[in-house]
């Protein structure tokens, strides 16, 4: 092959990383805006006294969700390691989109409530699929940038929910946000069914070569590029967590989801409150919810760059270190403009720690138990998502904000520890799905 022949396919092959990425994105938004929209319309929930929601239901229904997703991560990531990425994702978005519909013309609360459940099922199913689609399509030197980038979709996602929630729910009622998120099915669905191809790393894998050809030969992409890394061991699913290579890692990698999504859930829950018990202003206080966020989209972007050069790994040890630090100097009162600036640095770390676990555990596994290993550590770490908030209140019901913030900074502490205590992996077929240092291409890199 002539370089330009060969210059012609790698251009080739970033557009269609660059497709997967976009769609991914898009949906991962829809996932974002699905998941965070149940608190942005709560106050209005709550006021509707026709609907007769109280604030334990209302807790309870936040629970369900939670516990949805769990299930939604647990056997997505084990159904999409058998039956395809596309599958799982198109499944995912149609299960919270109709869900959203039912929330949207819930006639009780119990209804209201099982269809929140169902809409956690889906949006736990699709964030572990989406994230192993783009990293199979992403070009080895951008993996890590590809998923971090997606993840900015999920803050996103949320800020559009706060904005919906702010703008419809006074003037159209709570039930119009929900159909709007109902209808983005309509519009969305069509677009990710046409235009979303299949993982061709996946279709490898199983022995599909006609169907990866098939997909190579349309987007004329050398099918040599997406070849499934080798493994030591090549049982799939649940079972390749837990083969003698990477069983302790399995373990490791759970214990830090969990100690990060406890963090991104507790302080994401219980920020705006914690400052007004350190002597902040309401209005001060609501508005570092919206700073950290902020912070957390250009930390990813970030990360993201920082793990391409030198590792998801050792990215992901510094950032929940220095997530510790910024959550532990929130506890100090500080002059507000330092103070701003510590909490959107906190939340360049914070939520950009997490999603590097996900980055490196999709370097550290084959392609056959990738969306498994996903899956899992993305549901068991939701019993951190489900016990930061409660322990959260706890603190904040005894009168002790400023000791949640150091309860908080050590789970950074923990997280850093966990990934610190993951084996690095040297064998150069992981290698090049970023574990430790990806070489980069000088010109491509520019």
């Amino acid at each position: 092959m002539s370089t330009r022949e060969l210059g012609g396919t790698a251009a080739a092959t970033v557009r269609l990383s660059i497709r997967v990425t976009a769609l991914c994105w898009v949906l991962v938004l829809l996932d974002g805006l699905d998941l965070f929209v149940y608190g942005a319309t709560l106050p209005g929930v709550l006021a509707d006294k026709s609907f007769g929601l109280t604030p334990v239901s209302g807790g309870t229904i936040g629970s369900l969700t939670t516990f949805g997703m769990m299930l939604g991560a647990l056997g997505a990531g084990i159904l999409t390691d058998r039956t395809g990425r596309r599958k799982i994702i198109i499944t995912g978005v149609t299960v919270f989109s109709l869900a959203a519909a039912a929330c949207a013309a819930a006639p009780t609360v119990e209804f209201f409530g099982a269809a929140r459940f169902v809409a956690g099922i889906g949006l736990g199913g699709l964030l572990p699929s989406a994230i192993a689609m783009v990293m199979e399509y992403a070009p080895a030197w951008r993996k890590n940038l590809a998923v971090t980038t997606v993840m900015t979709a999920h803050q996103a996602g949320g800020a559009l929910a706060g904005a919906l929630g702010m703008t419809l729910v006074q003037s159209m009622g709570w039930r119009s946000v929900y159909w709007i998120g109902a209808l983005l099915l309509v519009v969305v669905l069509p677009a990710v069914v046409l235009l979303l191809p299949e993982s061709m790393t996946f279709l490898l894998a199983k022995g599909k070569t006609d169907r990866a050809r098939a997909i190579a030969d349309k987007f004329a992409v050398s099918l040599d590029t997406f070849a499934p890394e080798p493994a030591e061991d090549r049982r799939g699913g649940l079972r390749g967590l837990f083969t003698p290579s990477v069983r302790m890692t399995t373990v490791l990698f759970w214990i830090a989801s969990f100690a990060g999504l406890l963090l991104v859930y507790g302080v994401n829950t219980w920020l705006p409150t914690m400052m007004r018990g350190s002597g902040y202003n309401l209005g001060s206080a609501i508005s570092f919810l919206l700073v950290i966020n902020l912070g957390g989209i250009a930390g990813m972007l970030v990360a993201g760059r920082l793990a391409d050069r030198f590792g998801a790994r050792p990215v992901a040890i510094i950032w929940f270190a220095l997530t510790a630090c910024g959550v532990g100097l929130l506890a100090v009162h500080m002059p507000l403009l330092v103070t701003y600036v510590v909490v959107f640095l906190t939340g360049a770390w914070l939520f950009s720690a997490q999603t590097l676990i996900y980055a490196a555990v999709g370097a550290y596994y084959p392609a056959d138990s990738r969306a498994t290993a996903l899956g899992w550590v993305s549901g068991v770490g939701r019993t951190g998502a489900v016990f930061g908030p409660w322990l959260g209140g706890i603190l904040v019901a005894g009168g002790l904000s400023s000791l949640g913030f150091v309860v908080f900074a050590i789970a950074g502490v923990l997280g850093a520890v966990m990934v610190f205590l993951v084996r690095q992996k040297t064998n150069s077929a992981v290698a090049s799905g970023s574990v430790g240092r990806t070489p980069v291409p000088g010109p491509q890199n520019a």
